[in-house]
């Protein structure tokens, strides 16, 4: 039988302490130790939720240690992480194994004299029937930086950015984990015909509230374990990425290009919505990353898709003659923390030099694009920063280029008051991740 604890202690110690990605490090932990569904789920409930818990999960140790938390070694502080985030946050995990098993945890990693003090701690917290204060509201960016775990800097960020009844709408939105959220494939299949496919297999489907063909699936299971996956009849796509690409708006017969494609999601909804009738160049600066986008793309059965290596902030670097042009560009990610958390905590990102790097891509994609061409910038963050004041700045110096209206879709409600050309898309309120869309329209070419 799997010891999931343990293989959870190794996979946030490699994600804390070696620069390792969750996902990646869960999916790969699964399959060397051959999990069942039920030991898998309970591996990333684990680990997503000690990373995403992980400053609150300090502050109730604090009141329950004698020892400070800079003076806990790293691996017995892990236990202590998993321990706490049971007994607090996992209701079908009873108290008594909680404890007992950090216990046993701690002796199976040699941490033998760390064993009574995680047991003390745990017990204790038990006794006091699990109780823990949060920071004073009076100082509100340290009591929400501990009540949702993010680091002070991001709060006080946002909270400059959008107030404190958003920036909280926006913590929030970042707890628990996100829903698979599909495109259905309508080259092969209708929404209705998928559904009852998919259920006929035990999987559950919600509709989207406001994207005609796209459905929030649960209980999947493997994907790759799924027919109408393998045989292309859906793509998985974040809602608000989906939403981007609808307001991109690829018509049937145009050329589009899509700058920084992979792994093509926004590409494969482009061609399914020009009803894979048109030309779609799809680009990115990593060769490895190609291969995602032409076999995506040959899952689903779409022909008009073409991939190619391209650093897009190159201005020697042309593209082809074209009607629309999206840039998804590089960005800092602080809008998918529920799907990275551990992205939170990192200091050593460089995340101040991407606004540089993505209004380069943006000048020079803009470059190429002909009169009454449209031009979608977006991003898969929340800096201003990063996002309106990248847009700001390029309308003042590109006078060819004025906004165009963002028509959203029936169902969908701004949550932030901005101008009708942007969109800031709230991690949670709609079940996606947090997004920046921004539309223009070249009306010239006299600069």
């Amino acid at each position: 039988m799997a010891n999931v604890r343990k293989i959870a202690f190794d996979v946030i110690s490699r994600v804390l302490y070696e620069d390792a990605y969750s996902a990646i490090a869960i999916n790969s932990a699964v399959k060397e130790n051959q999990l069942n569904s039920l030991d898998a789920s309970f591996l990333s409930a684990l680990v997503y939720g000690v990373l995403e818990r992980k400053l609150t999960l300090e502050y109730i140790i604090r009141q329950y240690s004698s020892v400070r938390i800079k003076k806990i070694e790293n691996k017995t502080l892990i236990v202590l992480y998993l321990g706490v985030y049971q007994l607090a946050f996992m209701d079908k995990v009873p108290d008594s194994a909680a404890v007992n098993e950090s216990v046993k945890l701690c002796k199976n990693l040699r941490l033998y004299k760390s064993a009574g003090f995680v047991n003390a701690v745990l017990r204790n917290f038990v006794r006091a029937d699990k109780a823990y204060h949060l920071p004073d509201e009076s100082d509100k960016t340290k009591y929400l930086s501990i009540k949702y775990s993010c680091p002070e800097p991001l709060v006080d960020d946002w909270r400059g950015q959008y107030g404190d009844s958003v920036t909280e709408k926006i913590l929030s939105g970042f707890l628990g984990r996100p829903p698979v959220t599909v495109r259905v494939n309508t080259l092969k299949t209708t929404k209705a015909e998928l559904m009852k496919a998919l259920a006929q297999r035990g999987i559950e489907t919600e509709e989207n509230s406001f994207l005609e063909n796209s459905l929030h699936l649960s209980h999947t299971g493997s994907l790759d374990a799924i027919p109408e996956f393998r045989e292309g009849h859906f793509f998985v796509e974040d809602g608000a990425s989906q939403l981007c690409a609808e307001l991109f708006g690829a018509r049937e017969g145009d050329t589009i290009c899509d700058v920084c494609a992979a792994p093509g999601g926004k590409s494969f909804y482009s061609a399914i919505r020009m009803n894979n009738n048109g030309k779609i160049y799809c680009y990115d600066i990593h060769p490895h990353k190609l291969k995602l986008i032409e076999d995506g793309a040959t899952r689903l059965g779409i022909d008009i898709i073409s991939a190619a290596q391209r650093d897009a902030a190159d201005e020697q670097s042309e593209l082809p003659k074209c009607d629309r042009i999206l840039c998804d560009v590089p960005c800092s990610g602080l809008g998918i923390l529920r799907r990275k958390p551990e992205i939170r905590y990192k200091t050593d990102t460089n995340i101040d030099i991407l606004p540089k790097l993505q209004y380069s891509i943006l000048c020079v994609s803009a470059s190429a694009l002909p009169t009454d061409g449209i031009l979608v910038y977006s991003t898969c963050t929340l800096r201003a920063c990063e996002n309106t004041e990248i847009i700001e700045r390029f309308l003042r110096e590109h006078p060819d280029f004025r906004p165009e209206p963002l028509i959203l879709p029936q169902g969908f409600e701004r949550q932030v008051k901005e101008d009708d050309h942007c969109l800031t898309v709230l991690p949670g309120v709609y079940n996606t991740d947090g997004f920046f869309i921004a539309k223009l329209r070249r009306i010239s070419h006299e600069a």
